[in-house]
């Protein structure tokens, strides 16, 4: 299921509470909306209201760590790229065959994630992506260095090579970061019973319905942003690809 079906779904759940309010208000015998009554149910409401805004910070909070720290990791992976293609270049011409490879790779990975598609990103997690990778790791073992300043060079390029590796996995499987769903919906149900609350609290007219509405969709796409800040590389809020492209352009110079 889609961030926006999802959206879709909690707007629906929340406006429908609110819509469910108003006419349950209709319906009730004037006592049950006396002061008294309505006084204890906006203790209540302010309850679940509280750990409403807890749970709603929580998750904000996680998802936009996840965001940033994969945002940050990307940063670094381009880094990485670069100093290891200044490294290959130092060594000498002869590793100008990894060098084109290199850039071959990345300028891949880059189309990939820029699609925006979740099946070819997930092609980036599989054992095919790391074979891949560790083919180039193999020729850069495969250099045969004829003076100790190539000898450290490549030792630097292979170290670097690793730590990019590392990297990269630990980027993609961050990307993935998925919002607990029995946490998601345990949020629902209490903005549910909220709004529900404040269509019994108030009379139906056009000024409280269109609040109840912006307010249904104010939720919803705070839900809809933490569902997009959780998998940074794809759908509609996305990490940017530009030190990634910044590297790709700097190889092989």
């Amino acid at each position: 299921m889609s961030h926006v079906e999802i959206a879709l779904i909690v707007f629906a759940c929340v406006f429908c509470s609110a819509l469910l309010g108003l006419y349950v208000r209709t319906l009730l015998p004037e006592h049950h909306l006396s002061d008294e009554s309505t006084g204890v149910l906006k203790l209540a409401v302010g309850l679940i209201a509280t750990m409403a805004a807890l749970v709603l910070g929580l998750l904000i909070s996680s998802a936009k760590s996840s965001f940033d720290t994969v945002n940050g990791e990307v940063v670094g992976n381009a880094a990485n790229i670069i100093l290891l293609d200044r490294a290959l270049a130092k060594y000498g011409p002869e590793t100008k065959e990894v060098r084109d490879l290199l850039k071959q790779r990345v300028d891949m990975s880059i189309q990939i994630i820029a699609s925006g598609k979740p099946e070819q990103i997930a092609k980036l997690r599989g054992i095919e992506a790391v074979r891949r990778a560790e083919s180039l790791q193999l020729k850069l073992e495969e250099l045969s260095p004829h003076s100790d300043a190539q000898r450290q060079l490549q030792a630097r390029a292979v170290q670097i090579a690793n730590e990019a590796l590392a990297e990269r996995q630990l980027t993609m499987l961050q990307a993935v970061g998925s919002t607990p769903a029995p946490l998601l919906i345990c949020l629902v149900l209490w903005l549910s019973i909220i709004f529900c609350a404040f269509g019994l609290f108030t009379s139906a007219n056009v000024t409280v319905i269109v609040g109840l509405l912006l307010g249904a969709l104010s939720t919803s796409g705070a839900i809809f942003l933490i569902l997009e800040m959780n998998t940074p590389l794809e759908g509609v809020v996305t990490v940017s690809l530009a030190p990634m492209r910044e590297a790709l352009a700097m190889l092989g110079q």
